[in-house]
């Protein structure tokens, strides 16, 4: 049935203005807490705290929220390391980052160098690449120089040669590794793990095949 509206009747209007205002009165919640502490007292919803003004004159520092992504850090030197390690594939292996060293890396160097030059003027990056290259494959020939000649004099003097003083990763890796490749000829428990490990397979394998002849298979 018709029922013609009163003019005290807008309880509807009232409901879709509550209704509309809802997301506006959560936008309250938003922001840091000096942000929702001056909206609820704009709003008449909390009374004004004595620290407010304090923190309005001396707002804390805001910090730019991450994105979740874990950005990977980048230097301006890494470029010309890449271009090294393309160069020079083997660098990556005889030019290893040892951790307990602070001396940096020939291919560390090279970068450092190519920067270096660029500071003081050179324009081109291909000249300053050039230099740099040049000096670090005068490096490594001074080194090998230098071992060569440490073995002459120990020649002379009727002496053992000494250790390279620039060894590659590689060797040094095999240097750590050669005493336990030799231990495993000849520490006794080795053997004797190895020894158990040979009486087991054989006794399955007798196991295995020896118990289905016995069967009566055929």
């Amino acid at each position: 049935m018709f029922r013609p509206k009163s003019e005290g009747d807008d309880g509807g209007a009232k409901r879709r203005t509550v209704i509309n205002e809802g997301p506006k009165a959560m936008s309250y919640m938003k922001g840091d807490l000096l942000t929702k502490t001056r909206n609820l007292v704009k709003g008449l919803a909390k009374t004004e705290p004595l620290w407010l003004k304090v923190m309005e004159k001396a707002p804390p520092v805001v910090f730019p929220r991450s994105d979740g992504k874990v950005k990977q850090i980048s230097l301006p030197k890494d470029v010309y390391i890449k271009k090294i390690f393309q160069k020079y594939p083997e660098a990556k292996h005889e030019d290893a980052i040892k951790i307990n060293s602070f001396n940096p890396v020939p291919a560390r160097i090279f970068a450092l160098r190519v920067l270096d030059l660029k500071e003081q003027g050179v324009s081109e990056e291909e000249e300053a690449m050039a230099v740099a290259d040049m000096e670090y494959r005068a490096e490594k020939k001074a080194k090998k120089q230098a071992y060569k000649r440490l073995k002459q004099i120990a020649k002379l003097q009727g002496k053992k040669p000494p250790p390279n003083p620039y060894p590659s990763a590689i060797k040094e890796v095999q240097a750590e590794d050669r005493p336990y490749v030799r231990e495993r000829f000849f520490n006794p428990e080795i053997l004797a793990i190895v020894k158990k490990m040979k009486e087991d397979r054989a006794a399955r394998m007798q196991e295995r095949f020896g118990g289905g002849v016995g069967g009566g298979g055929f």
